[in-house]
Formats: structure tokens, sequence, C-alpha cells
């Protein structure tokens, strides 16, 4: 009896799934077909945009708006993106970045970094035997109008890593990249795990040298060894190697449930997010330890010379944070809901270098320690970071370029 029934049971089940398609080939992109079009609306107002992707079949697709960064994200099912650049889509150029690859099994996922707010005006796809052709329409938007997905990382959960990220391109000459690992010394940093803080951002700075070295990249680091060095030290390395870039690494501590995943941090006086003033008081407390404290001894002048020198570094620091987290994103690197933040770090007070702090974890959170102390996790983190820096100083040498031109 049991048996007859289990036996109708597979029958019915058998009856209501629909029929499989046998044979049908992943969809392809026609790059040659396919376009990002700007529109422009007037010197004062982003231009309008279209996307369009041109496939061998109809596919079920979905298109988002994300941010943090600001981010289009278009996803599709059954096609097959590989073999394919980005770099050929007719007006990738027109855009911070284009990217795309294969998101979980069966889909594929297009990434348009935006230049500012936006919002899907129209999304639709369109069928002429034996093509498709899938158009989004964004328009620009004002902040208070600024709608994303509540969670940016929402959308890209789920995004497995690739078997080995490709090469990254070489670098512009030149580029020079000072590395922080914070702490150290009488100071370890968090604790937690029989790990300190100290210790895991040190060794993780060395793999990290190493791998941009590699790269033709000139590396300066604060510290080598286990010892403390003073905010105004750190600073005072990265400025007499003239870096390009400034590179905080902390593995911090918050209470439990607070915050975990990758965070990266940009300087923002006006800051008021908890856990970020918490992070400052750690970061900041060296110098304090040292007799020095940096608050407050700018006089007016210094302050707005400061403020002058930081409309040229700032957005360039952001425009690295923006980098790093989307590269992060595509490689399933566990990210803080709000992934880019302010804070009032002191040692991203320099104005005359971009600078930024990288969170790669909370010690304290025990996945993230997991990683932190996982050497394939941190080999991944670091082909991230390469990426990300050598893609960060290409763009800047690009913009540089235009400006003078």
């Amino acid at each position: 009896m049991k048996l007859a029934l289990l036996r109708w049971l597979v029958l019915c089940l058998a009856l209501l799934m629909p029929p499989p398609v046998l044979g049908q080939e992943a969809a392809r992109l026609d790059i040659g077909a396919s376009s990002l079009v700007l529109e422009e609306n007037g010197w004062w107002r982003e231009p309008s945009m279209e996307l369009t992707l041109t496939l061998s079949r109809a596919v079920p697709y979905r298109a988002v708006v994300v941010g943090d960064p600001l981010r289009l994200i278009v996803d599709m099912k059954g096609a097959d993106l590989s073999g394919l650049r980005p770099e050929d889509l007719f007006g990738h150029d027109s855009v911070p970045a284009v990217r795309w690859g294969a998101f979980r099994r069966g889909w594929s996922r297009v990434v348009i970094e935006l230049p500012g707010p936006y919002a899907i005006a129209s999304a639709g796809q369109q069928t002429s035997s034996p093509q498709a052709v899938i158009r989004v329409a964004l328009e620009p938007v004002d902040e208070d109008e600024f709608t994303p997905l509540p969670s940016a990382t929402a959308a890209l959960r789920n995004l497995p890593p690739p078997a080995d990220l490709p090469d990254a391109a070489p670098p512009p000459d030149g580029l020079t990249v000072v590395l922080d690992p914070g702490h150290g010394g009488f100071d370890p940093g968090a604790q937690a795990g029989g790990e300190t803080e100290a210790d895991v951002v040190l060794g993780f700075a060395k793999e990290l040298r190493s791998a941009l070295e590699a790269q033709g990249i000139k590396v300066g680091m604060t510290r080598e060894e286990d010892r403390f060095v003073g905010l105004e030290e750190r600073m005072t390395t990265a400025r007499n190697a003239r870096a390009d870039l400034f590179l905080s690494l902390h593995a911090d501590a918050l209470p439990k449930g607070q915050a975990a995943g990758a965070t990266v941090y940009v300087w923002n006086p006006n800051a008021n997010d908890r856990a970020a003033e918490q992070l400052a008081m750690r970061h900041d407390r060296d110098d304090l330890l040292s007799g020095i404290d940096l608050k407050g001894k700018d006089d007016k002048l210094a302050a707005v010379m400061m403020d002058f020198a930081r409309t040229d570094t700032q957005p360039r620091s952001e425009n690295f944070a923006r980098f790093l987290i989307s590269r992060m994103a595509l490689q399933d690197i566990g990210l803080h809901d709000r992934p880019v933040q302010g804070a009032a770090f002191s040692v991203l007070k320099s104005p005359d270098i971009p600078s930024a702090l990288l969170e790669l974890g909370f010690i304290t959170d025990a996945r993230d320690r997991a990683n932190l102390t996982d050497p394939l996790w941190r080999k991944r983190m670091v082909r991230i970071l390469v990426e990300a820096i050598t893609g960060w100083a290409r763009d800047e040498r690009a913009r540089q370029a235009n400006l003078r031109d």
C-alpha cells in the first residue's frame, strides 16, 4: 500500500514538472551588436545611458541598480560570456568600469560601474528570430531620489570564485604604493582565537608586497617587523616615498554581531557611524600612547590648504575604494553591509596622498578570523588587491591625461 502511494506521488510530481528543454545551447553574446551608449543632458547633469545586449536567443534576466559602489547589475540565465572581453564592448570606456563573468550555475552577470546615482527608466527584451535584445535604459537622479537595492551585497551573494583570477594588466610605469600594517610592538591591536591583529596584517602586507613587486610596482612598508610606529611616522614614510597610494591594513574588533566582512574606509571628518567612531578611537590611540595628539592642531590657514588639497586627492581615494570593493564583490569576498564608509581615522588625514584603510575582516568574528588565517583566502585577497590597485592606477593615469588634453 505504501509503495503504491509512493509511486502515485512520484507520478504526480513528474506531471507537474515542466518538460526538460533538450539540446538547448547557451545563449551567446554578439558583442559587435551590443553597446553602452550615453546621451548628454547638459553640463549640469550626468548623461542618460542605454545598455544593449544582443544574444543568440532569449533568456530570463533581471536588472538592478545597487550602491556602495554605484553599479548596474544585469543577470542572465543560460547566457555564456566566456571568451569575450568587456573592453571590446562599444562604449565601455564611457563609464568607470565594465566587467562580466559566470554568476552561479547557469547564470552570467554583467556589472557596469556608474559615474553617479542612476535609476532604471526601462528594461525589456525584444526577440526577432533567431536573436534577442535586452535593453536597459538609465536616467540620472538626485542623491535624495536614489533608491538602490537596500543591501548592495544582497545582489552579490552566491557568486562562486573562479578557479583562478586572470593576471592583472601591467600597471603604469613608476607606480609607488605604501602599505601600512596597523598596530605593532607594544600595541598588538585586536586579539581573538590566539591571533593578534598586528601579526595577521603584517603577514598579509608582506604577501601583498611580493605580489605587487612582481608586477613592477614599487612598494614601501611603514613597518616590516613587530614594532610600534606612530601615526605621524606612518604618513611621513608614505610622503618620503612619494607614494601614489597609501593603504592601511587592519583586522579589528567590534562587539559581537556589530560588524563582519571586509570594509574600506576613506577620510571623512564628519562621519557619525558608531562603529567607525569606535574604530577611530582604537586606531588613533597609538599616537596618544606616544604623547602625541594630532587632533585640533591645524590653524585656520593650514586647514584651508589641506581642504583645498583634498579636492584632488579625496575623489581619487574614493575611486580606489570603488575599484577595490567591486572586485571583492565579484570574487565573493564577504563584505560588510556598508562596504565603503567614511571615517575620521588620523592615518587617512594626509591631504596630498590618496589614502584608504582596509579592514580585511574583524578578527573577533569567527568566520572572518578563519579567512584571515587561511592561506588560500589570503592569496585570493592579494590577487584582488593587485587587480584593484593596477586598475585604479591605469584609470587615474587616463583621467590625468584627459585633464591635460
